[in-house]
Formats: C-alpha cells, structure tokens, sequence
C-alpha cells in the first residue's frame, strides 16, 4: 500500500514536472553529452538502413522460411522451377524424339537446376543477411529504445526532485536538521545517481551497437557473394547446357531445308540428292513432262509457299499438286535459288564464264567436263540428277515448248550467280543464258 502511494506520488510529480518544462515553467536537464546525442542520432541511422535493407531484400526474395515443409513449398513456387516443369511436360507431351521436345527436356532440367541455385542463395541470404539485420532490430533497437524510456523517467524524478528541493530550501527556516528538505535532498540523490546509472547503461548499449558497424558490413558483403555465387553456378549451368542444346538442333533432321546449305542438309538427313529436288522431280517425272511451258509458266503463290513450308516442316504430300506441276517446279526453282551456295558453286563462277567464250562445241563441251570434274560431290551428284532431269524434259518439248535454250534460260540463273550478286537479281545470268545454253 506504502509503495502504490509513493508510485502515484512519484507519476505525479512526473507529470507536474513535464507540464511545467511543457509550458517553459521549468528547465529540462540535458544528462546526455555531446558524443551521446551524436551516438544517439548514429543508432537511429542504423535503424533506418537496417529496416529498409531487411525490408527489401526481403522483398526480392520469392518466400521465406527454412525448415523442410517450407522449403519443398518454396522451391515450387519459384518461376524457374515452374518453367522447368511446363519444359518438361512440353517435352513429354512431344516425345523427345521430336527437336522441339528434346530441347525442351535439355532446357528443362537446366532451368531446374537454376531453380535450385536461387533457392540455396535465397536461403542463404535469410540465414547470413536477414537473420542478422533482424537481431540488430528485434533486440539492440528495442534495448535502447527501453532505455531511452526509462533514462526520460528517471530525469524527470530527478527534475522533479531538484525542484522541490528548491522550492523546499526556499521557503524553509534555514536550520540545521530540516527534516522535509533532507529527505528531500535524499530523494533528489538517489535520482540523480539512478539517471547516471542509466545513462552509463544506455551509453553501454548504443557504443556496442554502433561497435557492430563492422559485423554489419560483412552481412552486406555475404550478400554480394551469395549473389555472385548463385549467378556463377546458374552461369556455369547455362553454359553447360548450351552445347547439348546447340549439339541436338544442328544435327536433328528437323530443321528448315529452304536456304540451308546443301551439305549441311545432306548430313544432317543422310541423303546424297537434296530432298526437294528428289521428290519434286520424281513428281514431275509423273505428272509434268508434257505440260506446256513447265519451269517457264509461274504456277500458284500460294500453293509454292505451301510446298515449300512442307519440305521446311516435314509435311509433305505431292497429290495435292497432281493438277499443278507449274507450282511444283516453282518450288524446286525457289529451293535452288535460296541455296547459300549455288550448285554450280561460287568458286567455280569464272570457269563457268570462261567455257562460253569457246566457239566450237567440241571445245565448249571439254571445257565444261573439266569445270565439272572440279566440283564437290555433293554439288556434282545434285547438279548431274537435276541435268538428267532437265534432259529428260526436252525430249518432250514437242508437248511442253522446252526447248534445250528454253530450259537454260529459265533455269540457269538459279543455278549460277556470282557471290557479290543478289540471287534474285538475274539479269547478269539471263544474258548468259540468252548467249550459250549451258545445259
């Protein structure tokens, strides 16, 4: 009952004391020294910069939590981890006999594997940043805090104290043994020695915090390893997988025949005549040596878009140009001239040249064996099926209007260009068709 009074007694004291330094009334004491209030302002920056890097780095990071349960959840609800599963289901529903689905399941176990980098870095970051920025916040902030409370309090009971005792000592008869002024002089001590008590405590806490700007720094700089760790390996993962990848689409046959070379699709189907230029001369064999004007007359745009996008996709069905061969041989002619290399090469483009100059034809026709003779096998073999072809072609000219010049007017620029020449810019190679039929 004694201490609840003397509690009342002692708030309100405190509250008369911070009305009168309210009101200018009385002073306020200033117990904290220069180098305190400094340390003082120094803490709350640190409390600032604490909160604010927990708070975002927090905020980069896709969840939170360590424990197993949490982990396995975490790590499923990464984007990365997400697309490897949608790769792997792609992969499986394709077939990884399929290039698409063989990349995919390369691509997905890759992107499982950065899934886990992030998550070990996440986890990281937690344990060797957060945890400890969040300590600083959770225990030495509030410490000070309560301190800096208590350390106000106590300066108000000893304002308070130092008051009364004035007031005390004023209106007292100066007598030695005044009871009421020395107990008030001792109330006045003990709350000036509990003040400097606190004071030393507080000033304890806020140096041993601010001691810890060195502990804080390596937090920042585990960070900035963590994350060049994580990047290193989803680097070295990456870069692992690209030569696979790379590995499977160069030597998979599913790939664009149209303006890929023609070693490259030799190798990669395993064939010796390119496949457009088998299949549609075999379908023209069938179904267009008699017709008028074939390789001269343009047959549908559409329908040679179609064909070529089935030889690119693998899709390719030939009854569908049973009524128009004109399409057919439009298509081999586009094939030929989208060749990065054309088949009479570029390398032999001035021995071609050099074998129209002959005027006799015994000697035009040596000089050809020879230029011929000079080609790679791939071009050699490629060229001889389509002349036998194109030969073929002209003992019908009475029904198709293909003459041997006709032939090599309409067909010669896309078999010849010099390499500073745009293919589809025929006019230097229609001049030479015009002069001397190189078929």
């Amino acid at each position: 009952m004694f201490l609840s009074e003397r509690n009342m007694k002692k708030q309100l004291f405190r509250v008369k004391q911070l009305a009168d330094q309210t009101f200018a009334r009385a002073e306020k004491s200033e117990v904290l020294t220069d180098d305190l209030v400094n340390a003082e302002k120094r803490v709350e920056l640190i409390k600032q910069v604490c909160t604010n890097a927990v708070k975002k780095i927090q905020a980069g990071l896709q969840g939170q939590g360590t424990d197993g349960p949490t982990i396995d959840k975490r790590l499923k609800k990464l984007p990365d981890f997400q697309l490897a599963s949608a790769m792997l289901d792609g992969s499986s529903l394709l077939g990884e006999c399929s290039l698409l689905g063989s990349t995919l399941s390369i691509c997905g176990k890759a992107e499982s594997e950065v899934a886990s980098c992030l998550l070990t870095h996440e986890v990281e970051v937690e344990k060797l940043v957060i945890a400890k920025l969040q300590e600083v916040l959770d225990n030495d902030i509030p410490s000070i805090n309560k301190l800096k409370k208590q350390l106000s309090k106590l300066t108000l009971d000893m304002d308070s104290a130092k008051a009364r005792h004035v007031n005390a000592t004023r209106h007292s008869i100066p007598t030695p043994g005044n009871a009421k002024v020395d107990s008030i002089r001792e109330e006045l001590d003990d709350a000036t020695s509990k003040v400097i008590q606190c004071k030393d405590v507080l000033a304890e806490e806020m140096f041993s915090l601010l001691a810890k700007e060195h502990d804080l720094s390596l937090c920042v700089l585990d960070l900035v390893k963590s994350r060049a760790d994580y990047h290193r390996k989803v680097l070295v993962t990456l870069e692992g997988v690209i030569p696979s990848m790379e590995k499977v689409i160069q030597n998979h046959s599913t790939k664009p025949i149209y303006g890929c070379s023609l070693e490259e699709h030799l190798r990669i189907t395993e064939r010796k005549i390119a496949l457009p230029i088998e299949t549609c001369i075999c379908f023209l064999i069938e179904c267009g040596l008699e017709e008028e004007g074939l390789f001269r007359i343009a047959g549908s745009s559409s329908k040679v878009k179609k064909l070529k996008n089935a030889f690119d996709a693998g899709f390719v069905d030939m009854t569908d140009y049973a009524r128009d061969p004109h399409a057919v041989a439009g298509a081999l002619k586009q094939y030929l001239r989208e060749l990065p290399i054309p088949l009479m090469t570029f390398t032999l483009y001035e021995e071609w040249l050099d074998t129209t100059r002959h005027t006799e034809q015994d000697a035009r026709i040596k000089a050809m064996w020879n230029v011929i003779r000079e080609l790679p096998e791939p071009y050699y073999n490629n060229l001889r099926y389509l002349i036998k072809f194109l030969s073929k072609l002209t003992t019908q000219q009475d029904l198709n209007k293909m003459s041997s010049q006709n032939v090599a007017i309409v067909m010669g620029p896309n078999l010849m260009w010099s390499p500073h020449d745009d293919p589809s810019a025929l006019g230097m190679n229609m001049s030479l068709a015009d002069r001397k039929s190189v078929v």
